[in-house]
Protein backbone atom coordinates (compact mmCIF):
# COMPACT_ATOMS: atom_id res chain seq x y z
CA UNK A 1 0.00 0.00 0.00
CA UNK A 2 1.40 3.46 -0.84
CA UNK A 3 1.58 4.74 2.73
CA UNK A 4 3.58 1.73 3.90
CA UNK A 5 6.89 3.18 2.80
CA UNK A 6 10.02 3.26 4.91
CA UNK A 7 13.62 4.35 4.75
CA UNK A 8 14.57 1.41 6.96
CA UNK A 9 14.83 3.49 10.13
CA UNK A 10 11.12 3.37 11.03
CA UNK A 11 9.33 0.16 11.93
CA UNK A 12 5.76 -0.30 13.14
CA UNK A 13 7.02 -1.13 16.62
CA UNK A 14 8.99 2.11 16.80
CA UNK A 15 5.83 4.24 16.65
CA UNK A 16 3.72 2.22 19.04
CA UNK A 17 3.52 4.95 21.67
CA UNK A 18 0.13 6.15 22.82
CA UNK A 19 -1.70 8.36 20.36
CA UNK A 20 -3.52 11.46 21.52
CA UNK A 21 -5.75 14.14 20.07
CA UNK A 22 -4.88 17.54 18.73
CA UNK A 23 -8.14 19.43 18.22
CA UNK A 24 -7.68 22.23 15.66
CA UNK A 25 -10.65 24.25 16.82
CA UNK A 26 -14.19 23.46 17.93
CA UNK A 27 -16.88 26.07 17.40
CA UNK A 28 -17.15 28.90 19.93
CA UNK A 29 -17.98 27.54 23.42
CA UNK A 30 -21.26 29.46 23.41
CA UNK A 31 -22.34 27.52 20.31
CA UNK A 32 -20.67 24.20 21.17
CA UNK A 33 -20.62 23.87 24.98
CA UNK A 34 -20.97 20.07 24.85
CA UNK A 35 -17.89 19.74 22.63
CA UNK A 36 -15.70 21.77 24.98
CA UNK A 37 -17.03 19.86 27.97
CA UNK A 38 -16.10 16.58 26.29
CA UNK A 39 -12.55 17.77 25.65
CA UNK A 40 -12.16 18.55 29.36
CA UNK A 41 -13.56 15.20 30.48
CA UNK A 42 -11.07 13.48 32.83
CA UNK A 43 -8.62 11.09 31.21
CA UNK A 44 -9.46 12.07 27.64
CA UNK A 45 -6.19 11.56 25.69
CA UNK A 46 -6.00 15.20 24.64
CA UNK A 47 -2.57 16.56 23.74
CA UNK A 48 -3.83 20.03 22.85
CA UNK A 49 -6.85 22.03 21.73
CA UNK A 50 -6.81 25.27 19.76
CA UNK A 51 -8.68 28.28 21.11
CA UNK A 52 -9.86 30.52 18.28
CA UNK A 53 -12.09 33.23 19.69
CA UNK A 54 -12.63 35.39 16.62
CA UNK A 55 -9.95 34.44 14.09
CA UNK A 56 -7.56 35.07 16.93
CA UNK A 57 -7.96 36.26 20.54
CA UNK A 58 -10.71 38.76 19.78
CA UNK A 59 -10.84 42.39 20.89
CA UNK A 60 -11.62 41.70 24.56
CA UNK A 61 -11.69 38.70 26.92
CA UNK A 62 -14.60 36.40 26.10
CA UNK A 63 -16.24 34.93 29.23
CA UNK A 64 -17.26 31.70 27.46
CA UNK A 65 -13.73 31.15 26.16
CA UNK A 66 -12.27 32.00 29.56
CA UNK A 67 -14.37 29.25 31.10
CA UNK A 68 -13.50 26.71 28.40
CA UNK A 69 -9.78 27.41 28.72
CA UNK A 70 -9.95 27.15 32.51
CA UNK A 71 -11.67 23.76 32.36
CA UNK A 72 -9.07 22.43 29.94
CA UNK A 73 -6.30 23.63 32.19
CA UNK A 74 -7.94 21.86 35.11
CA UNK A 75 -7.90 18.70 33.00
CA UNK A 76 -4.16 19.22 32.39
CA UNK A 77 -4.61 19.68 28.65
CA UNK A 78 -2.67 22.24 26.63
CA UNK A 79 -4.61 25.21 25.31
CA UNK A 80 -3.07 26.75 22.18
CA UNK A 81 -3.86 30.22 20.89
CA UNK A 82 -4.70 30.41 17.20
CA UNK A 83 -2.34 32.57 15.13
CA UNK A 84 -3.10 32.73 11.41
CA UNK A 85 0.13 33.34 9.48
CA UNK A 86 -1.74 33.54 6.16
CA UNK A 87 1.12 31.65 4.46
CA UNK A 88 3.63 34.24 5.59
CA UNK A 89 1.74 37.41 4.63
CA UNK A 90 0.57 38.39 8.13
CA UNK A 91 2.63 41.24 9.68
CA UNK A 92 4.94 40.15 12.49
CA UNK A 93 3.68 42.86 14.83
CA UNK A 94 0.06 41.75 14.48
CA UNK A 95 0.97 38.18 15.35
CA UNK A 96 2.90 39.18 18.46
CA UNK A 97 0.07 41.46 19.55
CA UNK A 98 -2.38 38.57 19.26
CA UNK A 99 0.00 36.33 21.16
CA UNK A 100 0.20 38.81 24.04
CA UNK A 101 -3.59 38.91 24.29
CA UNK A 102 -3.86 35.13 24.29
CA UNK A 103 -1.32 34.91 27.09
CA UNK A 104 -2.77 37.72 29.17
CA UNK A 105 -6.44 36.81 28.85
CA UNK A 106 -6.50 33.03 28.46
CA UNK A 107 -3.13 31.93 29.92
CA UNK A 108 -2.53 29.73 26.88
CA UNK A 109 0.18 27.09 26.98
CA UNK A 110 1.36 27.76 23.46
CA UNK A 111 0.34 28.60 19.93
CA UNK A 112 -0.99 26.96 16.81
CA UNK A 113 0.53 28.67 13.76
CA UNK A 114 -2.18 28.10 11.19
CA UNK A 115 -1.47 28.35 7.44
CA UNK A 116 2.24 28.22 8.19
CA UNK A 117 4.61 28.55 5.21
CA UNK A 118 6.20 25.32 4.01
CA UNK A 119 9.00 26.37 1.67
CA UNK A 120 12.59 27.25 2.54
CA UNK A 121 12.26 31.03 1.86
CA UNK A 122 9.61 31.34 4.58
CA UNK A 123 11.66 29.59 7.24
CA UNK A 124 13.59 32.59 8.56
CA UNK A 125 10.47 34.62 9.39
CA UNK A 126 8.70 31.64 10.96
CA UNK A 127 11.81 30.94 13.01
CA UNK A 128 11.88 34.56 14.14
CA UNK A 129 8.24 34.31 15.21
CA UNK A 130 8.71 31.02 17.07
CA UNK A 131 11.78 32.36 18.89
CA UNK A 132 9.89 35.48 19.94
CA UNK A 133 6.89 33.47 21.15
CA UNK A 134 9.15 31.33 23.32
CA UNK A 135 10.68 34.48 24.80
CA UNK A 136 7.27 35.85 25.83
CA UNK A 137 6.56 33.10 28.31
CA UNK A 138 8.30 29.82 29.06
CA UNK A 139 7.59 27.04 28.52
CA UNK A 140 5.56 27.59 25.36
CA UNK A 141 4.40 24.76 23.10
CA UNK A 142 4.44 25.68 19.41
CA UNK A 143 2.69 23.76 16.63
CA UNK A 144 3.33 24.65 13.00
CA UNK A 145 0.11 24.09 11.05
CA UNK A 146 1.61 23.38 7.64
CA UNK A 147 -0.93 20.78 6.59
CA UNK A 148 1.69 19.06 4.44
CA UNK A 149 5.35 18.09 4.72
CA UNK A 150 7.42 21.27 4.83
CA UNK A 151 11.06 21.92 4.11
CA UNK A 152 12.76 19.67 6.71
CA UNK A 153 14.49 22.40 8.72
CA UNK A 154 11.13 23.66 10.02
CA UNK A 155 11.16 20.75 12.46
CA UNK A 156 14.02 22.42 14.36
CA UNK A 157 11.84 25.32 15.49
CA UNK A 158 8.53 23.65 16.43
CA UNK A 159 7.46 21.26 19.12
CA UNK A 160 5.20 19.64 16.57
CA UNK A 161 4.43 19.88 12.85
CA UNK A 162 1.06 19.19 11.24
CA UNK A 163 2.28 17.26 8.21
CA UNK A 164 -1.16 16.28 6.94
CA UNK A 165 -4.40 18.24 7.02
CA UNK A 166 -7.08 17.22 4.58
CA UNK A 167 -9.66 14.70 3.52
CA UNK A 168 -9.70 10.96 3.99
CA UNK A 169 -9.65 10.25 0.25
CA UNK A 170 -6.16 11.80 0.11
CA UNK A 171 -4.93 10.55 3.48
CA UNK A 172 -5.47 6.87 2.78
CA UNK A 173 -2.95 7.07 -0.09
CA UNK A 174 -0.55 9.52 1.54
CA UNK A 175 3.12 8.91 2.31
CA UNK A 176 5.38 10.20 5.04
CA UNK A 177 8.41 12.18 3.85
CA UNK A 178 11.56 10.08 4.37
CA UNK A 179 13.20 12.68 6.65
CA UNK A 180 10.42 12.33 9.25
CA UNK A 181 11.74 8.85 10.14
CA UNK A 182 14.60 10.54 12.01
CA UNK A 183 12.22 12.03 14.59
CA UNK A 184 9.90 10.54 17.22
CA UNK A 185 6.10 10.43 16.75
CA UNK A 186 5.46 13.27 19.18
CA UNK A 187 6.89 15.67 16.62
CA UNK A 188 4.09 15.08 14.09
CA UNK A 189 0.32 15.51 13.87
CA UNK A 190 -2.26 14.43 11.27
CA UNK A 191 -5.69 16.09 10.92
CA UNK A 192 -8.15 14.24 8.70
CA UNK A 193 -11.80 14.96 7.96
CA UNK A 194 -14.40 12.79 6.23
CA UNK A 195 -13.10 9.56 7.79
CA UNK A 196 -15.95 7.01 7.76
CA UNK A 197 -16.48 4.98 10.91
CA UNK A 198 -15.85 1.82 8.88
CA UNK A 199 -12.34 3.06 8.01
CA UNK A 200 -11.34 4.23 11.47
CA UNK A 201 -9.03 1.28 12.12
CA UNK A 202 -7.32 1.84 8.78
CA UNK A 203 -6.83 5.54 9.54
CA UNK A 204 -5.26 4.72 12.91
CA UNK A 205 -2.91 2.22 11.27
CA UNK A 206 -1.79 4.83 8.74
CA UNK A 207 -1.11 7.37 11.49
CA UNK A 208 0.94 4.91 13.52
CA UNK A 209 2.89 3.66 10.52
CA UNK A 210 3.70 7.16 9.33
CA UNK A 211 4.88 8.14 12.79
CA UNK A 212 2.22 10.62 13.92
CA UNK A 213 1.89 10.85 17.70
CA UNK A 214 -1.07 13.26 17.61
CA UNK A 215 -4.17 12.89 15.45
CA UNK A 216 -7.65 14.20 14.92
CA UNK A 217 -10.01 12.14 12.78
CA UNK A 218 -13.58 13.13 12.13
CA UNK A 219 -16.43 11.98 9.94
CA UNK A 220 -17.58 15.58 9.58
CA UNK A 221 -17.45 17.49 6.33
CA UNK A 222 -17.92 21.19 5.71
CA UNK A 223 -18.08 23.87 3.05
CA UNK A 224 -14.63 24.95 4.22
CA UNK A 225 -12.04 22.73 5.87
CA UNK A 226 -12.36 24.55 9.20
CA UNK A 227 -16.09 23.71 9.29
CA UNK A 228 -15.21 20.04 9.66
CA UNK A 229 -13.55 20.68 13.03
CA UNK A 230 -16.38 22.65 14.64
CA UNK A 231 -18.17 19.62 16.12
CA UNK A 232 -16.78 16.38 17.48
CA UNK A 233 -16.94 13.30 15.26
CA UNK A 234 -19.99 11.09 15.52
CA UNK A 235 -17.73 8.28 16.76
CA UNK A 236 -16.00 10.40 19.43
CA UNK A 237 -16.62 7.96 22.28
CA UNK A 238 -15.46 5.07 20.12
CA UNK A 239 -12.17 6.65 19.06
CA UNK A 240 -11.47 7.81 22.62
CA UNK A 241 -11.90 4.25 23.84
CA UNK A 242 -9.65 2.89 21.07
CA UNK A 243 -6.81 5.27 21.84
CA UNK A 244 -7.22 4.86 25.58
CA UNK A 245 -7.20 7.23 28.55
CA UNK A 246 -4.38 9.61 29.18
CA UNK A 247 -3.31 13.09 30.14
CA UNK A 248 -0.91 15.61 28.69
CA UNK A 249 2.61 15.07 29.96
Amino acid sequence: MPYLTSTGTRRPGSVAGRLGFGVPGCAHPLVAPAEWAELARPRTPLHWAVLNVARGPGSRPDPHCLGAAARLHEARARVLGHLDLRFGTRPFGELISDAHRFLEWYQVDGFYLDRCPTERPGLAEVRRLATTLRALCAPVYVVFGHGTHPYPDYVQDADQLVTFCGQWADYRWSQAAPWTADYPPERFCHLVHGVPRTHLDEALRIARWQGAGTIYFTDRQGHGQSDAWETLPGYWDEIVSRIGPGVTE
